[in-house]
């Protein structure tokens, strides 16, 4: 158990040593402010105007993705292979398209937008076009574009980092 003595000793060798290091410059004697955060005024139909094309290109995708969702909600699937078969490249199809919609509003912020942002384009328009595609006619022709539409989605991720 520490006692009086050892408590009192211990504070001032601390007190010692902060003002040894004070005096030499490692500590500074007055503490540093905190700087203030920087606030953007700006509206969202601004702040999108000069970000470049993506963010409107995003709010198109968004309504697309909406309006695909619902068409492949409510529509009853072709019968050339299994409807649970059909039904579940769709879902997978309008997951991707809402996740990467999301991912093309961020792209402004990246050092290099234009390349991620062609990226997601490109991989949304392949991957999920040929597999909405897919889904709602059941023909299987456009399929072999699918994993180039994969492939481009993964570049967009990693042009993100550039």
């Amino acid at each position: 158990m520490v006692n009086l003595l050892d408590t009192l000793m211990i504070n001032t060798v601390t007190e010692g040593a902060v003002n040894v290091l004070r005096n030499i410059g490692v500590f500074q004697s007055k503490p540093v402010e905190a700087p203030k955060p920087i606030v953007i005024r700006m509206s969202l139909w601004q702040l999108a105007q000069e970000a470049g094309p993506f963010v409107r290109l995003a709010g198109l995708s968004g309504a697309s993705a909406v309006v695909l969702g619902a068409m492949g909600a409510h529509r009853t699937f072709p019968e050339t292979e299994t409807k649970e078969d059909l039904k579940k490249i769709f879902e997978t199809s309008n997951r991707f398209h809402f996740l990467h919609t999301l991912a093309l509003m961020t792209v402004p912020l990246c050092r290099r937008p234009y390349i991620a942002g062609s990226f997601f384009i490109v991989g949304m328009g392949l991957f999920c076009g040929t597999c909405y595609y897919h889904a709602f006619t059941g023909e299987r022709r456009l399929r072999r574009l699918t994993p180039i539409g994969g492939s481009c989605l993964i570049l967009g991720w990693l042009a993100m980092v550039l």
